[in-house]
């Protein structure tokens, strides 16, 4: 995917595995496969808020960053093409088994 791509976080964490895409949070599970499944669903989630009701009001005190909106709307993009999205939060799949 062309574009930017926010960094991945991974860590542990209380014996949980910790996953993130800076400027997106974190999600948790017991293994990294877990972990990696949290974070797709939420990213999904998020993306297909954005590309059904856009962003919503926002205030004054609040700045858009044109760039994660963008790679939300381009992972909608590779779903939509019936596309594995770990394509591009994880590269070449790596946790395929």
């Amino acid at each position: 995917m062309d574009g930017w791509t926010p960094p991945l976080r991974i860590r542990e964490a209380d014996g949980r595995v910790r996953l993130g895409l800076e400027g997106f949070g974190d999600v948790e599970g017991a293994t990294l496969q877990e972990a990696a499944d949290e974070l797709v669903a939420y990213l999904l989630r998020v993306a297909f808020a954005v590309r059904a009701e856009g962003i919503g009001p926002v205030c004054s005190e609040c700045s858009l960053d044109v760039a994660q909106l963008e790679f939300l709307w381009k992972l909608g993009d590779v779903v939509a093409a019936g596309r594995d999205p770990r394509e591009v939060l994880f590269g070449s799949n790596p946790l395929a088994a």
